[in-house]
């Protein structure tokens, strides 16, 4: 007996008129995908940015993206496409996804807790992974904060754009992933909170290989936080980083 056939396919256009595009999601959208450009992030049309927003219809909200053949640096209102989470169905626009929004709906679907996914082919991650590095170490105080979890490291061979398989494996208790030869990706509670994590992500990245080569030229050792010291400065993230009115 054939299997049944799924009701939809990933990109396959579904327009849905309870959902309506809203400009104001649709602006903060390129605000921050330009803010990411500007800091130099962005290469080509790799890399991408999804928002969640809530949705009475979609138990798991909806997501704003960008539509594939366009870069985080040129796109405008325009070039954005909303889709449900559990398919990548298309209920608002014309346009086609990426293949790594696949992974941005799995993610987003296994942490309902998150609302913004960053996908970045950042290239001092890339080349000092490449270089021998295993790990990023806090050289800082701000990126344990702020990440408020442990980076997780996927090896070259493993794809969770194109195969989202693994997520499911590491993805409760991270963050921030870390591909190897291909960049990261960091999630977020709000699109505010992932873009200060890419950007404390990309300083610690920049740290991390100045710190090392001067300490080559100096014929000394990094003082990096140690493990304990990092393990203490995730549980107290949110009182550091989000202090309450007493």
């Amino acid at each position: 007996m054939n299997a049944p056939q799924p009701l939809y396919v990933v990109n396959q256009r579904t327009p849905d008129p309870r959902v309506i595009f809203d400009r104001a999601i649709a602006e903060q959208y390129v605000l921050y995908a330009h803010r990411l450009a500007a800091r130099g992030y962005v290469q080509a049309a790799v890399g991408n940015m999804v928002i969640r927003v809530p949705h009475a219809d979609y138990p798991e909200g909806v997501c704003y993206v960008k539509a594939q053949g366009v870069s985080l640096e040129e796109m405008s209102i325009d070039d954005l496409v909303i889709t449900d989470i559990p398919v990548g169905r298309i209920l608002v626009g014309e346009r086609a996804t990426t293949v790594g929004h696949q992974m941005n709906r799995e993610m987003l679907r296994l942490r309902p807790d998150i609302h913004c996914v960053i996908h970045l082919h950042h290239d001092e991650t890339v080349a000092l992974l490449a270089a021998g590095c295993e790990t990023i170490r806090p050289t800082g105080l701000t990126l344990p904060y702020l990440m408020q979890k442990p980076m997780h490291y996927l090896p070259a061979h493993i794809n969770v754009e194109e195969d989202v398989g693994p997520i499911k494996t590491f993805i409760a208790d991270t963050n921030c992933v870390l591909m190897k030869r291909h960049g990261f990706t960091v999630l977020g509670r709000t699109v505010s909170e992932c873009y200060g994590r890419v950007n404390i992500l990309a300083a610690e990245v920049k740290r991390n290989i100045i710190a090392e080569q001067l300490a080559a030229v100096r014929g000394t050792q990094v003082d990096y936080l140690s493990d304990e010291e990092v393990q203490w400065m995730y549980q107290q993230g949110d009182a550091v980083m989000y202090p309450q009115v007493k």
